[in-house]
């Protein structure tokens, strides 16, 4: 039987009792139904999965008991960075939850000339809370036990800038200079997927990401929307060069 899986930020080790966060004990006890003395798997992102024992549920606090450690080894050998322009509501939580499922290893939402979601600084910081969660929840079902990292949203131009040196920088592209079939190995930095908001880019959006020095990529002729290109790109970079 496949024991349930749930995110937790603290540190693990076996051996160790711990009162669990409050969104994990809600997960467990009033979502999963479990009860004193049930196994669950807890992870925190450090690449291990930590078996566990439910020793106490009361209605302020849940006491588990880490009882082994183990650690996986199912991450892509392929680094892929996602820099999504932000869309709406649940589109952006299925391209999440699904990038995370097939491996990506950081999500950069962007803001972009025609993104037509608007955040101020309150609603950003729930905004990114609540995607948090959602990557957390997509590990757990997914089986990874190292957890992507996700940024603030940031201006497009800044998050161009702080991209890591030595990596492929890739956007879809019917007319782009590079074919899947003929991609060359990923360098030291990876591959980072530049995808447009619902509007899609607009000319000084790709005016930007050239000077940062993103590259065309053919995939297919037709257009596809925000929620579908990034991650069709992803699953075609992964069967690639990754571990599809």
């Amino acid at each position: 039987m496949r024991l349930t899986r749930c995110p937790v930020a603290l540190p693990l080790q076996p051996g160790q009792t711990l009162a669990l966060p409050e969104d994990a004990a809600n997960h467990l006890v009033r979502v999963m139904r479990l009860r004193e003395g049930d196994a669950c798997v807890l992870f925190n992102g450090d690449g291990s999965d930590y078996a566990a024992t439910l020793l106490a549920v009361g209605k302020r606090e849940v006491q588990v008991r880490i009882d082994a450690a183990r650690a996986l080894d199912n991450e892509s050998p392929l680094a892929i960075t996602l820099l999504q322009g932000i869309a709406r509501g649940e589109k952006m939580d299925l391209i999440l939850q699904k990038a995370t499922e097939l491996g990506v290893t950081a999500i950069i939402p962007v803001n972009a000339e025609r993104t037509e979601v608007k955040l101020d600084a309150a609603r950003a910081e729930k905004r990114l809370a609540h995607w948090r969660s959602v990557v957390g929840a997509a590990c757990g079902q997914s089986g990874r036990a190292r957890i992507p990292a996700l940024s603030p949203p940031q201006a497009l131009a800044a998050a161009a800038a702080a991209l890591p040196a030595q990596s492929l920088r890739l956007t879809l592209d019917p007319l782009g200079e590079h074919r899947l079939s003929a991609l060359p190995p990923a360098p030291a930095g990876g591959v980072v997927i530049a995808i447009g908001p619902e509007g899609g880019w607009s000319p000084r959006d790709r005016q930007q990401l050239g000077d940062a020095g993103f590259q065309g990529l053919q995939l297919g002729p037709r257009i596809l929307r925000t929620e579908t290109a990034g991650l069709a790109a992803i699953a075609a970079l992964q069967a690639r060069l990754g571990d599809l």
